[in-house]
């Protein structure tokens, strides 16, 4: 590794704003008691976003000083990591080229000699203007979107001589360029198109089974957009993934959960097509079978077939609690199990009160937001006064246990109340 030095002009001082104070204070309390200095990576990535993308030597010891470790621990993590800039970098961009194999192979030379031409002869040397630096960077992970760049912590792949230089004259003009692929595709897929999983049903089925049980694919989403307004569209997961995957293999929206499983065939395979399984005539259910709930045909809502009469009535109470959490209704038995838990928090009644965004809580979804919305929870403020017997309470209806605490919805809620801004 090069030696990586200090700036030799410095400014007399630095301070953290008020906003990234109370930042740096947030994260910090992330950790327990003995271990703040875990906290020493983001807060100087924040002082280096401060402090127009470099870091100072002044920022080090106040970095230092805040998580009480000594001034050289932290030196020693700042010319370490070839992520923090030592020196003054361009105030509008300092791009990272890679220049490792792969896509040195597929270019990466070429906008090497773009950023000469344009920015400045050697890395690290500001533009005449002090807009723009560069530097050669080793592998930034993206390989097969190669040649790519990085610019503060966004990626821009699929380069060639023509795009980086537009990309340039966007970032000059004060434009903000679309990151990922600078190419046709999205993601990673194959440039040439999909050359596995191209059965949609059968992929569609696979990608309902890794669904969360409470995350199933709601009727009214609508997979034509890219992942409904609250997905990635590279990568869709949760409640609306299984649609969206089916949609880009067929082209069109299903309308029904049930549109996307197909039917057994007779020897116990998928069938191809609707069409095929519209033809198959079912196999002949066994008394084992009939004495257990038919599996559920999507994860939208589970149906059970009426027992015999040697069945015990509490073997289908599992798939009947299932039914009721896809509606969203409390049933009584979780409320049982509910009041057994803590005690109910202070609710309202729809319309009382005019309803938050609950959704910008991190950790709370659609399905969750409707369960706290049939519980008479709708606003920030009312989580935001939850005591432990109340998120006790509220636990004992959600399908994983203890995430109030481990995803601090009352923190969060606390903070939106305030005029805060969700999680990023």
């Amino acid at each position: 590794m090069a030696v990586r030095r200090l700036a030799s002009e410095q400014p007399a001082s630095f301070e953290f704003t008020p906003e990234n104070l109370a930042w740096a204070k947030g994260k910090i309390a992330d950790y327990p008691e003995g271990r703040q200095a875990s906290a020493v990576i983001p807060i100087l990535w924040r002082a280096q976003e401060q402090h127009n993308g470099w870091l100072p030597e002044p920022a080090i010891r106040v970095v230092a000083d805040m998580l009480g470790m000594p001034y050289i621990r932290v030196l020693e993590i700042a010319t370490f990591y070839t992520m923090f800039q030592l020196q003054p970098v361009g105030t509008v961009a300092h791009v990272n080229v890679c220049g490792t194999t792969p896509c040195m192979l597929r270019g990466s030379e070429d906008i090497i000699r773009i950023c000469k031409k344009r920015i400045a002869q050697h890395a690290f040397e500001l533009s005449p203007d002090g807009r723009f630096s560069w530097e050669e960077v080793e592998c930034a992970g993206a390989c097969v979107n190669a040649p790519m760049v990085q610019i503060g912590a966004e990626t821009y792949e699929d380069l060639t001589e023509d795009t980086f230089n537009a990309l340039l004259d966007t970032l000059a003009s004060g434009g903000t360029p679309t990151p990922g692929p600078q190419s046709a595709r999205k993601a990673s897929e194959p440039i040439t198109g999909a050359t596995s999983l191209t059965t949609p049903l059968r992929y569609a089925v696979a990608a309902a089974a890794e669904a969360p049980a409470d995350a199933a694919p709601e009727a009214d989403v609508n997979p034509s957009t890219p992942a409904a307004s609250d997905q990635s569209a590279a990568r869709p997961s949760g409640h609306n993934r299984t649609e969206v995957e089916v949609t880009r293999a067929t082209g069109e929206a299903p309308s029904k959960a049930a549109d996307v499983a197909p039917a057994p065939k007779t020897d116990g395979r998928l069938a191809d097509t609707p069409e095929e399984a519209a033809k198959q005539k079912p196999a002949e259910p066994s008394t084992e079978a009939l004495a257990k709930p038919t599996p559920p045909a999507a994860p939208q809502k589970v149906e059970t077939v009426a027992p015999q009469e040697t069945v015990a009535p509490q073997e289908t109470a599992a798939p009947q609690e299932v039914e009721t959490v896809a509606s969203e209704v409390p049933d009584s038995a979780a409320a049982a199990r509910a009041d057994e838990l803590g005690t109910r928090p202070a609710a309202v009644a729809e319309g009382d009160v005019t309803a938050d965004d609950l959704q910008k809580i991190s950790g709370i979804g659609p399905v969750i937001r409707k369960t706290l919305n049939a519980l008479g929870i709708y606003t920030y403020a009312q989580i935001a006064a939850w005591t432990p017997q109340n998120k006790a309470w509220v636990d004992g209806y959600l399908a994983f246990k203890g995430r109030i605490d481990r995803e601090k919805w009352v923190e969060q809620a606390a903070d939106l109340a305030a005029g805060g801004k969700e999680e990023g």
